[in-house]
């Protein structure tokens, strides 16, 4: 009625907008839950294909079902002249864009688009998640003045999109680095660009149409963050002895600690403790120069203990930010294409929302409490 007010949720905080199998977000406890599993219990332990099967078919596939899903995922990986024009012409925009635009093409090559069956999308599931490597590797390339490299079929996932991107036989270390970041950052809750996904889910709208949508929230910089300045953060301090002051610094400037502090965890992010485990293990093995490592160690350490003094209260914690970028960076990534990267993990559970919402069905359609005149006439 007019003049009644309602009470509003700004950014929907605090409202359940769906029930869901796939993932499951505490923020107070710090634990994030995966089909079931919490993450240690699969960053590391399973591949980024076991991982996307466990969100679309809802257990971990056995070995046979393993090798079917690697072979559909090779057989469709190769981009269509279309998406390679369109990357091709996207040279100067940045990478998350053109995977948007590269994504928003994979409708024309298959065979009913609007189809949202649970087989129909299932297969638009494996060709989005077999081709954003393909196209975010073939950016990177023409983006230097360089042709792209065809994927392979013999390879699994994370190997061949370092083969892609370097042309070069995958490093094993790296490769494990790489399955292990995409399967961290595979679901995480309803965040923004799930959810923009799953709207656009509700309303009957293709798989295709859904997960470019969810590009588009991911570009935002609230919400697909900004793990490239971590690097620039930690080469700006230079040493340990010059962290608190930097730090206090920039805190008394009013500028955000980049790779500190979360929308919904109060605690440490779980998965800073599995990267960071990851940017161990890549050093160790590789009997590399720890200086960058060793510096993010006591950066983080300062970092903590300067924000709970000067920011008592607010629980800002190591974010996944912080060590995507020494992860990523390792693997010979530019940071730009950091975002555009983390897509490539995050595809497979947008999709497995989309698929969810499709079975669903049911219009996604919040209401809003009008603030603004009444009664206004036209002379």
């Amino acid at each position: 009625m007019p003049g009644t007010s309602t009470s509003v949720a700004r950014g929907l905080d605090g409202v359940v907008a769906a029930r869901t199998r796939l993932s499951h977000v505490d923020g107070d406890r710090g634990e994030l839950i995966i089909g079931g599993y919490e993450l240690k219990q699969l960053a590391g332990r399973v591949s980024f294909e076991e991982a996307a099967h466990l969100l679309w078919r809802g257990a971990l596939p056995t070995r046979d079902e393993l090798g079917r899903l690697r072979r559909e995922f090779a057989a469709v990986r190769a981009l269509p002249e279309q998406t390679l024009e369109v990357v091709r012409a996207a040279v100067a925009a940045p990478p998350i864009d053109a995977l948007r635009m590269g994504c928003a093409t994979s409708s024309l090559d298959l065979a009913d688009p609007d189809d949202i069956s649970p087989t129909a999308d299932l297969e638009a599931a494996k060709r989005l998640t077999a081709r954003f490597p393909t196209v975010v590797a073939a950016h990177a390339r023409i983006s230097e003045g360089k042709e792209p490299i065809a994927p392979r079929t013999d390879l699994p996932h994370a190997a061949n999109f370092l083969y892609m991107l370097h042309g070069t036989e995958p490093d094993p270390i790296a490769a494990r680095a790489l399955d292990t970041y995409w399967v961290t950052v595979i679901d995480h809750g309803m965040n923004a660009s799930t959810f923009a996904g799953r709207v656009i889910a509700s309303t009957r709208s293709d798989m295709v149409s859904a997960v470019t949508g969810s590009i588009g929230a991911l570009k935002g910089p609230l919400h697909g963050g900004a793990p490239g300045p971590v690097l620039d953060m930690l080469r700006e301090i230079g040493s340990a002895d010059r962290a608190e002051a930097w730090v206090r610094h920039e805190l008394a400037a009013g500028r955000r600690i980049m790779g500190f502090g979360h929308r919904v965890y109060k605690v440490r992010d779980p998965r800073a403790e599995v990267l960071a485990q990851v940017v161990d293990a890549m050093a160790a093995a590789r009997l590399e120069d720890r200086t960058l490592f060793h510096l993010a160690r006591a950066v983080e350490s300062t970092s903590l203990k300067v924000l709970d003094e000067v920011k008592p209260g607010r629980n800002l914690r190591t974010n996944v930010e912080f060590y995507t970028a020494l992860v990523l960076q390792s693997l010979g990534l530019k940071p730009r294409s950091f975002v555009a990267t983390f897509a490539c993990g995050r595809v497979a559970g947008w999709c497995a929302h989309v698929i969810e919402q499709h079975a669903q069905d049911h219009l996604i359609r919040p209401q809003s409490e009008y603030v603004g005149p009444r009664g206004l006439k036209v002379n």
